[in-house]
């Protein structure tokens, strides 16, 4: 069961501004109107924030959790912040986000690696389309949510098995982050991969684990 968070892809965009809480009771939402009592969840990134954040509130409908290349926030690290990018000129911003990828990536190690310059030409084209204005709207708000990101002192109440993988040259959502999550989850697994923030596809290995760990 996938949906678009709000502000995001094709769900709507609200009049307010959203919180975590809210991102969080839309996962609940949609797990009632489905039937679904209680779930295995998975959540990459800005998804394993809204991830944890549901299953601090809802431990109790959460059979296994995998989170992949987040954060907890707070004193447990967060992850970059994206909303500060607007405000930097283009080519700042361009090596920033480079950077927050993989921080091996330059013009020499992209020219010595296709597949890994096939990833960064993916994001630059997605970065490249025209939004509209009512898109750019809820891009902002979903940044202005995830910027008061902060799990850390409920990461105790998760009791279900837990999965916490991360890429060793992820300049988004650093190592050090997920040590702290997996460290703050009683009995939670750390798994490091070869890649940065997109280790999921640059690692082979990578799905396979978290498909495995879901599945028990």
């Amino acid at each position: 069961l996938v949906h678009d968070q709000r502000c995001l892809g094709a769900s709507s965009i609200p009049d307010t501004q959203p919180t975590m809480a809210d991102y969080a009771a839309d996962a609940a939402a949609l797990l009632d109107h489905v039937g679904w009592a209680t779930t295995a969840v998975f959540g990459i990134s800005f998804g394993g924030m809204v991830a944890q954040e549901f299953a601090v509130t809802w431990p109790e409908r959460v059979q296994r959790l995998a989170l992949l290349c987040t954060s907890a926030g707070g004193a447990g690290g967060s992850s970059y912040p994206l909303h500060t990018l607007a405000a930097m000129d283009p080519d700042e911003r361009a090596r920033v986000n480079l950077h927050n990828l993989d921080t091996r990536f330059n013009d020499e190690w992209l020219a010595a690696h296709p597949f890994d310059k096939a990833i960064v030409d993916m994001m630059n084209a997605r970065r490249d389309e025209v939004p509209t204005p009512e898109r750019v709207r809820g891009h902002a708000m979903q940044l202005e949510a995830r910027r008061y990101h902060d799990v850390y002192d409920r990461l105790g109440r998760i009791t279900c098995p837990t999965l916490v993988m991360c890429g060793e040259f992820d300049g988004l959502a650093p190592v050090a982050n997920s040590e702290t999550i997996a460290a703050r989850i009683a009995g939670a697994e750390l798994r490091q991969y070869q890649g940065g923030h997109m280790f999921v596809v640059q690692d082979r290995q990578a799905m396979p684990d978290v498909l495995g760990f879901l599945a028990g």
